[in-house]
């Protein structure tokens, strides 16, 4: 299954709060993809996915948008 969160308009800490409940939803083969703009954000979720081991991507798209997909942690322990 595949979440998506839209929170180009949101200010953190709410697309980290988000982020969060949704990973904790992801199961194997899973992916979580984040669209978010908000400085806070942007420096925030990399530092925690990073810190709990979540294998993750981000490429930048137009007007500031960053893309963030995220692979479920499941997925890691195959590799």
């Amino acid at each position: 299954m595949i979440f998506n969160y839209d929170g180009t308009n949101d200010k953190c800490p709410v697309p980290l709060v988000t982020m969060r409940l949704l990973l904790k939803k992801l199961q194997l083969g899973d992916q979580c993809i984040l669209l978010i703009k908000d400085p806070g954000s942007l420096k925030d979720i990399p530092k925690l996915l990073k810190k709990q081991s979540y294998f993750y991507s981000q490429r930048r798209l137009e007007d500031g948008i960053v893309e963030v997909v995220i692979e479920s942690k499941a997925e890691l322990s195959k590799v």
